[in-house]
């Protein structure tokens, strides 16, 4: 792999990363001395294999995840600060709702955990659904659901409580096509309205949508960029190309 990385973002944002190291089971280098920073109000996507370090990268943001050395700044404050907490959003890989409640149930259970009560709290859930197209589906129990219906009910639980930051694990897996673009369609209403978006993938046509990329690979950032000016700078057409040309595979 060649020891190079483009670094396009050098001031500091919404969040800020310097010298990140991760450790996960006392031996293996999940994040090794990451530097980096996000811009407000984008799409970011976190692109690279599996396990390249890109959930231990989220779960360190949203200060789930123990670090061994560096410092990270999220909206202004240390990751994982107790203040954060209604201004982010964290929707893992993971199906993060309850099978035995029906959808509506489970979303009035989250809205609660979030502060919001009665009417704001019935209002927030319609709103989401909505968002989701899951709508028609609010008196299902969860267990009848499909799975890409289950990710789409995970994905409106993030979007509760209007935060200002969502990480975003996978979350088109298990999603057809259409359902696909739909939610991109919502994830860059969501950035035009101010909120800012993070996204992994290990698909690398999910990085053509986004407007801001972190290849990650073997727990480094090998490249920090818009997906146009990647492909400009590494002399290929998609980010594909330019993510194999930067592992120092052959186009």
């Amino acid at each position: 792999m060649r020891s190079f990385c483009y670094t396009a973002y050098e001031m500091a944002g919404i969040i800020s990363v310097r010298d990140l190291s991760v450790v996960l089971g006392g031996r293996f280098q999940a994040l090794r001395r990451v530097s980096f920073d996000l811009e407000e109000g984008k799409i970011v996507g976190f692109i690279g294999p599996s396990g390249a370090g890109k959930t231990t990268l989220m779960r360190v943001i949203v200060g789930r995840q123990r670090v061994q050395s560096g410092q990270v700044t999220v909206l202004g404050l240390k990751a994982g600060a107790k203040e954060l907490r209604p201004r982010i959003s964290y929707m893992t890989q993971e199906i993060s709702v309850y099978t035995d409640l029906t959808v509506h149930e489970n979303l009035l259970y989250f809205a609660r955990m979030r502060g919001l009560r009665g009417k704001e709290a019935l209002t927030a859930c319609k709103g989401v659904l909505g968002q989701v197209a899951m709508a028609e589906k609010s008196g299902v129990l969860v267990v009848n659901l499909s799975g890409g219906q289950k990710q789409r009910v995970s994905l409106a639980i993030a979007l509760l409580g209007n935060p200002e930051l969502l990480v975003l694990d996978e979350p088109t897996v298990g999603l057809d096509p259409v359902l696909r673009e739909q939610l991109w369609k919502l994830f860059r209403e969501l950035a035009a309205s101010g909120k800012t978006i993070i996204v992994s993938s290990h698909v690398m046509d999910e990085a053509e949508r986004c407007e801001d990329l972190l290849l990650i690979r073997d727990g480094k950032i090998v490249a920090h960029d818009t997906p146009q000016q990647l492909c400009e700078k590494t002399g290929t057409r998609t980010v594909e190309r330019a993510f194999l040309k930067l592992a120092g595979h052959n186009t």
